[in-house]
């Protein structure tokens, strides 16, 4: 009975109190949240026990100042105060998460929300602010991404060790090769000629292969320059399946399933071919009894744009789970020891990546694997086919100034430009060389990038602004700044042979046929 009574009495109170004050008693009764209002300026006009509590503000020592004051010294000096009054006015909502300060100094971490207050003729007459301390939530997300960053530390020195271990191994059996032949070469200079010539051979294949290594492994960290052209896919497939059946060998049927509409991409042609050649040769040696392998092309749409996926499926022994997700990484092999080198996978995803889609890998253990490059669709119209001489034909005398700050390779392109019959001007360095070309009679400047100092860039926008008359052909293994911004100059990729250097320098020089005509015959300079 008494209780009744006592909850009479309260119902009673509740009911004999405006609206206002009902407002007041709730607000007044939340500790969890500090809920205050501010004035059109910012300045505090009410308080309550929950800003209070985490705030460390009394009310008496609030109330009249601006509410800038919990804001961090960084926060206050971007002006973010201000910024926020000002967004919450003009879009009826400011909302925000960040550090904010307590009366003894100590920060904490808030989620706030700021809505402005308008009275019936629709004036601004301040706002009601609603700040909550999620501090212990940011601690566990902060910790919970430490630990994933860690983990990912840790994933990353194990591929890195991987990696490290997989160029040990590849290179040294390559440079034992080389090393080898060219000793046998310099111990004994009178070999007989087929013999010299085998050990030449051997040089020369091994040295290809380095630089396919080499290419798999900047093509994975897509850091390979690309050399893009238009290409109908379904044509090209077409091609490559003649060659995968000389190839693979006749215990393998090769089947082609493309779609019609699915056709043009801008892809570099040498590293499709070479993706399609990996997958191809994994997908045989999946299949040791023979088996079928499966070419395949269909349109593909995703968030708004078009692709091509240009699927290469086997009937082979599949792989499991664990295997199929990381078979993209690089050096990742489950075949023994001299049978791979564990790149060719991560070529496909390098290369797919590169070209601005991606790989993907479904594999059932027994049922096969089906490798999937996604690559952006173009509209673009495929370029006439041209196919150049082995080696193109130099003007006579030619004078070129070579830049390169490696001796070796200053020595060997030297040599080479020789026995195409120019004339040679080496310089070590891009200072260096812009000293020389005004007074040699230069006809073409060759430029390494990668240079201390002045980089071969930097050089070549010096010679094409202060001697335009002069073609620039640019060469590179590997450039950061050629890739990231390309290049407006011509660049041959290294190693290079000579025909690869004569047909670069030709190029070069017809792009500048018109002023290398009005100057003096480069013949007779000697």
């Amino acid at each position: 009975m008494r209780q009744r009574v006592r909850n009479s009495t309260v119902l009673s109170s509740l009911d004999s109190i405006s609206e206002q004050q009902r407002f007041q008693l709730l607000v007044n009764s939340i500790t969890d949240y500090a809920i205050y209002m501010l004035d059109p300026n910012g300045h505090v006009t009410t308080w309550n026990p929950g800003a209070e509590r985490f705030k460390g503000y009394t009310a008496d020592e609030i109330i009249g100042q601006n509410y800038s004051i919990f804001f961090t010294p960084e926060d206050r000096a971007a002006e973010l105060p201000g910024r926020a009054l000002r967004i919450a006015a003009a879009e009826g909502r400011f909302e925000a998460e960040g550090w904010r300060v307590r009366k003894d100094g100590t920060r904490f971490w808030v989620n706030a929300v700021l809505d402005p207050i308008v009275n019936t003729e629709g004036e601004l007459v301040g706002y009601a602010k609603i700040t909550r301390d999620i501090t212990e939530r940011k601690k566990v997300q902060d910790e919970l991404e430490n630990t994933r960053a860690a983990l990912i530390q840790s994933q990353k020195l194990q591929a890195l060790g991987e990696l490290t271990g997989g160029i040990a191994h590849d290179f040294n059996n390559l440079m034992t090769v080389i090393a080898g032949s060219a000793d046998f070469l310099l111990r004994k200079p009178d070999l007989p000629a087929a013999k010299r010539k085998q050990y030449l051979e051997a040089i020369t294949e091994t040295a290809d292969r380095a630089t396919t290594l080499t290419n798999h492994l900047l093509a994975f960290g897509r850091r390979q320059a690309i050399r893009p052209e238009v290409l109908d896919l379904n044509v090209r497939l077409d091609a490559v399946a003649d060659v995968l059946s000389r190839t693979l060998g006749d215990s393998i049927a090769i089947e082609l399933e493309l779609d019609p509409g699915a056709s043009r991409v801008e892809v570099d042609a040498a590293q499709l071919e070479t993706a399609i050649l990996n997958a191809a040769v994994n997908a045989r040696d999946a299949m040791p009894e023979g088996g079928k392998l499966t070419l395949s092309t269909r349109s593909l749409h995703e968030n708004g744009s078009d692709f091509v996926a240009l699927g290469i499926s086997d009937t082979g022994v599949g792989m499991p789970r664990d295997v199929a997700a990381r078979a993209f990484e690089p050096f990742f092999t489950t075949k023994a020891v001299g049978k791979g080198t564990g790149l060719g996978l991560s070529q496909i995803h390098g290369f797919a990546a590169q070209a601005g889609g991606r790989a993907e890998i479904q594999s059932d253990e027994g049922r096969g694997t089906t490798i999937t490059m996604i690559l952006p669709r173009t509209e673009k119209e495929q370029a006439a086919l041209t196919e150049g001489p082995a080696m193109s034909e130099l003007p006579k005398g030619l004078c070129v100034l070579l830049v390169e700050d490696n001796p070796q390779v200053r020595d060997f392109a030297e040599g080479l430009l020789i026995d195409l019959g120019c004339k040679v001007i080496p310089s070590e360095s891009a200072e260096d060389a812009l000293e020389r070309i005004g007074s040699n009679g230069i006809d073409l400047v060759l430029s390494d990038v990668v240079m201390p100092g002045m980089s071969g860039v930097e050089f070549a926008r010096h010679v094409r602004e202060e001697h335009p008359q002069v073609p620039v052909l640019l060469a590179t293994g590997y450039s950061d700044e050629v890739l990231k911004n390309g290049s407006e100059f011509a660049v041959l990729s290294k190693p290079f042979g000579a025909a690869d250097l004569s047909k670069a320098m030709a190029a070069v020089l017809d792009e500048h046929a018109r002023e290398f005509r009005r100057r003096p015959s480069a013949a007779g300079r000697v």
